[in-house]
């Protein structure tokens, strides 16, 4: 993809669909730096790049938590001096959190906290933490990870839908107000996407019954995001942002 050569962009998660984003920003040529809660996943990611081309760091982060996000950044500027763009891509995915994450009436308030600390607290982290450097290098992308849950109407995982929702408004703040220094930011919404985490997670049946409502003849891949995302975060994406990329087989199709 054109519009990579030398772009250093942070990762704030890893897993399938970072390393499939690190493939495809590696053979552009660009540098990556990621932070994970689980580091060895941060560096599978980062390999992902390197074994196309490209070069990168890994290191361990909890994104909600505030100094850890701030050392993400500051490693990004000790080894490669700029920021360019910023993916963010961690979400809660702790078992038991999930499991509590049911309706309004029933939800453990404390896997409700957690949720909005990790999915929606930790995004304007590392964004209030990269704009200035994203601003000083000339302007660059920011594009945050939501779910096509949040249009679907879920009748349980009613913090997950909640905070993926806020992501939307926080990918649109970010962009009417800094947008004219040169930044651009844009949320990308995946349906379904088959990494070894949800193939390993999802019942067969559920993965069927998705495919059935959905025109595409297959449920995603992760590398059908990371192209997307590698889009938005190179050159040729300039002139979109404050929007919101439904990639997800047409599952769900609205304006």
């Amino acid at each position: 993809m054109e519009g990579l050569k030398d772009k250093v962009i942070v990762f704030a998660g890893a897993g399938g669909i970072a390393s499939a984003t690190a493939t495809i920003l590696g053979g552009g040529g660009a540098k990556i730096v990621v932070g994970d809660v689980v580091l060895a996943s941060a560096e599978r990611t980062v390999q992902a790049a390197v074994e196309s081309g490209g070069e990168g760091v890994a290191t361990t982060l909890d994104i909600s938590d505030e100094q850890q996000v701030k050392a993400l950044i500051d490693l990004a500027i000790e080894r490669y001096g700029r920021i360019d763009g910023l993916f963010n891509v961690a979400a809660n995915i702790d078992p038991e959190q999930v499991e509590q994450d049911t309706n309004v009436v029933e939800i453990d308030l404390g896997a409700w906290q957690r949720t909005i600390d990790v999915n929606l607290t930790g995004y304007l982290l590392t964004a209030r933490y990269a704009i200035p450097h994203i601003i000083k290098a000339g302007g660059g992308s920011i594009v945050n990870t939501s779910s096509e849950a949040v249009y679907a109407g879920m009748a349980d995982k009613v913090a997950y839908s909640a905070t993926k929702a806020g992501v939307t408004a926080l990918t649109r703040h970010i962009s009417r107000k800094y947008g004219k220094e040169g930044v651009r930011a844009n949320t990308v919404s995946p349906g379904l996407v088959l990494t070894p985490q949800t193939e390993a997670n999802l019942p067969a049946e559920f993965r069927e019954t998705i495919l059935a409502m959905t025109p595409a003849p297959r449920n995603g891949k992760p590398s059908d995001i990371g192209n997307t995302v590698a889009f938005l975060l190179s050159d040729a994406g300039v002139w979109i942002t404050g929007q919101v990329l439904s990639v997800n087989g047409g599952t769900t199709m609205r304006a």
